[in-house]
């Protein structure tokens, strides 16, 4: 079956999944688009997951305040108009800055969506650190 056309409006928005300390909204699912996902990513400041990479690409834009990334070594400061791309198997990590933070996501194909389900299900928001346990919640989707 072909992708159908859709319009998600933010008063039709799932519930946000809480990821490490993060709200992650599905803005559009694999299921849907047969191929990529979108989501809206709100953080309060210091919050983000440790270093990790997946086997999808993963695209980012900052919409709101300023938002930390590293990837490799580099770590740079991003603000509102910043687009990131990390291609599958690229090692990053962000923190949302000051205040909190806000940025679209977006992943070359299925998997994100079912991840960050897992990880919400499984993992405590009340301690990120665990994070790490997400690997055993969800090998073949997460790798550290």
């Amino acid at each position: 079956m072909n992708p159908q056309p859709f319009v998600v409006e933010p008063k039709n928005y799932t519930r946000p999944l809480n990821v490490v300390g993060e709200h992650i909204t599905l803005l559009a699912s694999g299921a849907a688009t047969r191929s990529y996902e979108i989501f809206l990513q709100q953080g309060p400041e210091g919050s983000g997951p440790p270093p990790h990479n997946h086997p999808w690409d993963a695209a980012f834009y900052v919409t709101k305040d300023e938002i930390e990334f590293g990837v490799g070594k580099e770590t740079r400061t991003l603000v509102p108009g910043s687009p990131v791309h990390l291609p599958a198997g690229t090692t990053h990590w962000f923190r949302f800055g000051k205040g909190g933070g806000e940025m679209i996501s977006m992943t070359s194909r299925l998997g994100a969506s079912q991840m960050f389900a897992d990880i919400d299900r499984e993992i405590s928001p009340d301690n990120p650190d665990t994070v790490s346990n997400s690997i055993l919640a969800c090998p073949d989707k997460v790798v550290e």
